[in-house]
């Protein structure tokens, strides 16, 4: 089948097929005019490669394992004990990562509390009315010349550099 049945069968872009496939994930057949060609084991690996993804696996971690596992009854199995021994690494970083996220919520949701006391509601509207201004002023985000950073001092003139 061609990019677009695949596509139409998978439920992903083109783009993102064509990254599979830069990453090792997929190798379809290549006819003699370029055009990809994809087999039903293709439809398969782009589903377990969309499930590994979901686990919070990366294209990286995924073209390692997905030599190493099989389908039986829907769920991917693991056919060896190392990669086993390494998906519970994985597992543990992410992990790690939600816990360090969860750290980071719990903070902002701290802040902002105390932001919410600290302002007044008839401030606050204001507030949210002049930095909705703020946002709609064009730019490249940057910040005018001789405007002070989060430092406070005033950069303009000075030499960066040798």
């Amino acid at each position: 089948m061609r990019i677009g049945e695949m596509v139409r069968r998978t439920g992903v872009s083109e783009r993102l097929l064509r990254y599979y496939e830069e990453q090792g994930l997929l190798t379809p057949e290549r006819l003699p005019s370029g055009y990809r060609v994809y087999g039903e084991q293709d439809v398969e690996t782009v589903r377990h490669v969309r499930t590994l993804l979901t686990a919070g696996l990366t294209t990286q971690t995924i073209a390692k394992v997905l030599p190493w596992v099989r389908e039986e009854d829907e769920r991917l199995v693991p056919v060896c004990s190392e990669l086993v021994a390494y998906l519970r690494r994985a597992r543990e970083r992410i992990t790690h990562a939600i816990e360090d996220l969860e750290a980071s919520r719990t903070m902002l949701d701290s802040v902002i509390g105390a932001g919410d006391a600290a302002v007044p509601a008839a401030d606050r509207s204001r507030l949210t009315e002049a930095m909705g201004e703020v946002r709609a002023i064009p730019g490249d985000g940057r910040r005018p010349r001789g405007v002070r950073g989060a430092g406070g001092a005033d950069r303009r003139g000075v030499r960066r550099g040798p």
